[in-house]
């Protein structure tokens, strides 16, 4: 090994990324998981110029408290860029937070996962994206399997899997096998559709309008995919602003109300997982009845949502160790180990 290719070797800075409707990870070759912090970025325009004020967790904590100078946008949506040029900035700034102000000996390579139902004119964005904030060369991989390989499941043997990655703002079903995925389909729910069913509900039932941030503490805190046994569960105060009156209001709640508010949602994952088992090889199926169903994703961690999905299919159905970063631990491992190599997609 020459001294050059020793010194790339222990200063690389390539980079794989899930690049979240919700939250981008970072990982780093030989360094793993560097980031982890919300896809938002906050924009100040002064005298008619927009610059970014913020990224991240900054960023985040001003969504919904902004002035009008100041919008907290989420450059990403379903899954796939909305907005090029802001995701192109928090890409930047991501990369600028990970490696510091650095002057790179080479650019970086990046790994990004895609979700698997994006269209060729999605991915050149998302592409672009990167390229533009300094990759040297882009690679993409489709989520599902990414958060295959992140959950240690057989990818590379004939031996049928299912992944089921609930994002922020989709849902990837897939089966794979041999490196490839038999049978894919993207449906457009995640936690974003859960966080608005809970405002739905809310203002629908209570008169009462609540924010995304209370929405989303709501479901992470007290969400429950079936109804407790008592019909009640926890209790639960919020606060909003009364719809009738115009004035702040607290109102209480219970996981009985949640799990209802969640219904929708959830029963819109269950029906993409029926879609993709009935859409599976017979050789395919048999193992997955033996192998079960993987929950990937942040949606993974929604109280009873295994138990939900174990009741309406009959198969086994287990939570990956790490649902939030498995993705971007997959997406690492593809661009690191050459066993995984060829399920990277060049442009």
């Amino acid at each position: 090994m020459s001294f050059l290719t020793s010194l790339f070797k222990f200063t690389s800075h390539d980079m794989a990324i899930d690049l979240g409707t919700a939250n981008t990870v970072v990982y780093v070759r030989g360094r793993g998981i560097v980031l982890n912090e919300p896809s938002v970025v906050a924009v100040e325009t002064l005298n008619g110029v927009k610059r970014v004020k913020a990224v991240g967790d900054d960023a985040k904590l001003m969504m919904g408290k902004t002035p009008d100078s100041i919008e907290a946008i989420r450059p990403l949506r379903d899954g796939v860029i909305a907005d090029i040029d802001i995701a192109e900035q928090m890409i930047k700034w991501f990369i600028s937070k990970v490696h510091g102000h650095r002057r790179f000996l080479r650019f970086p390579e990046i790994v990004i996962c895609v979700p698997s139902g994006s269209t060729s004119v999605e991915r050149r964005a998302i592409r672009d994206a990167a390229s533009n904030a300094g990759a040297s060369q882009v690679f993409l991989i489709e989520e599902p399997m990414a958060a295959a390989i992140g959950a240690d499941m057989p990818v590379t043997e004939p031996i049928g899997s299912m992944v089921v990655d609930i994002g922020g703002g989709t849902t990837e079903v897939a089966v794979l096998s041999l490196r490839g995925l038999a049978y894919t389909t993207s449906v457009r729910v995640g936690g974003d559709k859960m966080d608005e069913a809970i405002v739905s509900y809310v203002r629908r039932h209570h008169n009462l309008l609540i924010g995304e941030a209370t929405a989303e503490r709501i479901k992470k805190e007290y969400g429950i995919a079936q109804k407790p046994a008592d019909g009640v569960g926890a209790t639960i105060h919020i606060k909003g602003r009364d719809l009738v009156n115009g004035v702040p209001k607290e109102i209480a709640i219970n996981q009985g109300q949640i799990a209802d508010a969640l219904a929708e949602p959830i029963g819109t994952i269950v029906e993409g997982v029926r879609i993709a088992l009935e859409n599976t090889a017979p050789e395919l199926a048999a193992d997955i009845v033996d192998q079960g169903i993987v929950l990937t994703g942040g949606g993974a961690l929604l109280k009873g949502l295994d138990e939900e999905l174990r009741d309406e299919t009959g198969l086994p159905v287990t939570v990956a160790e790490d649902p939030l970063t498995c993705v971007a631990i997959g997406t690492g491992r593809a661009m690191e180990d050459p066993v995984f190599r060829g399920v990277l997609q060049t442009a």
